[in-house]
């Protein structure tokens, strides 16, 4: 594609626990070859608790880590993304914003560990199996041999991971 880093954007309602699970991660795995974000349609404000305890539990640095507008990424000057995923059924459902220059789109739903009631333990445990989802779909796209993959061909792809 680009010798730049691959700008990456996960979306979630809420942009408290998922995407910025996958934000958190995908920049502490990327080695300089993507550069994530993170953004909701309806963000919470606060990113949640235990997203960031998970994330802190995995020796994943946590500054600057918030919750924000998927608005931020549309306005002029943003970033322009050139993969766009969204990780819970609700933001998938809903309209987006245009993003400019065509980026490739996927959905790759997890189930919200922020709606878990039950104990500490219980909580931890949904945390922890959307991360390691996440994490799973992460690798596999940064396994990609995406400068030897046409267009149609990477979107297939990553839709496929969404499925995995």
């Amino acid at each position: 594609m680009t010798a730049r880093p691959l700008n990456v954007l996960f979306l979630c309602t809420g942009n408290s626990a998922r995407s910025i699970l996958a934000e958190a991660y995908l920049n502490a795995s990327a080695k300089g070859r993507f550069r994530a974000y993170s953004a909701g349609s309806q963000p919470k404000g606060a990113v949640h608790p235990v997203a960031l305890l998970t994330l802190e539990r995995a020796r994943i640095d946590t500054a600057g880590l918030r919750s924000k507008s998927w608005d931020e990424f549309g306005a002029a000057g943003a970033p322009q993304m050139d993969f766009v995923f969204t990780v819970c059924d609700n933001a998938a459902n809903e309209v987006c914003p245009i993003w400019p220059g065509q980026p490739i789109c996927a959905h790759w739903g997890v189930e919200d560990p922020a709606a878990m009631e039950g104990s500490d333990a219980d909580i931890r445990r949904a945390f922890d199996l959307a991360y390691n989802q996440l994490t799973r779909r992460i690798q596999l796209l940064t396994s990609l041999s995406l400068d030897k993959l046409d267009h149609l061909a990477l979107q297939r792809k990553v839709r496929e991971i969404g499925r995995s």
